[in-house]
């Protein structure tokens, strides 16, 4: 199967600008008084940092992309866990966002084998799913994920849970 968003498989993804920015930007219109530095920061909690974007939907790999690349990631997208396995063993990543129903390894597998591969024992992974079942959520802690979305997800809310981990 190939990476999805044919034409940046595999490379780091520039953002779009669509209604994102207004989600992202959303913090800078309170009234909270921020000085620049401080507001460029919470707005793109990632830069300097790297994202793995993994779901076999084009789609959802491209918004999360577009997400995550406009809060400051440098984003890698794969369409299928082994793709994203062949991407973790070429380089290493700060954060790993992953769909859990995908054809020939699933998001559970993918999450295991990851935790096997050298340097990513620890490295904050988050299966953003339509997974939704009572046990979906421990099934996917017990696959080595550290946290579970249910899709539809709330961007805001996806940016701050990767903050946290």
């Amino acid at each position: 199967m190939q990476d999805s968003c044919a034409a940046s498989a595999g490379t780091v993804v520039q953002p779009s600008l669509y209604r994102l920015s207004q989600i992202l930007s959303n913090q800078a219109d309170q009234s909270v008084k921020l000085t620049p530095d401080a507001q460029t920061t919470r707005i793109q909690p990632g830069i300097g940092k790297s994202a793995l974007v993994v779901d076999d939907v084009a789609d959802v790999t491209e918004m999360l992309a577009v997400l995550l690349s406009h809060a400051g990631y440098q984003v890698v997208t794969a369409a299928s866990a082994r793709a994203a396995l062949d991407h973790a063993r070429q380089r290493q990543f700060d954060v790993i966002i992953s769909d859990i129903g995908m054809p020939e390894m699933n998001g559970y597998q993918l999450a295991r084998e990851m935790r096997l591969l050298p340097g990513y024992a620890t490295v904050p992974m988050v299966a953003v799913t339509g997974y939704s079942m009572f046990d979906d959520k421990e099934r996917s802690t017990n696959a080595g994920f550290n946290a579970h979305m249910t899709k539809p997800i709330d961007p805001r809310a996806l940016l701050d849970l990767i903050e946290q981990l």
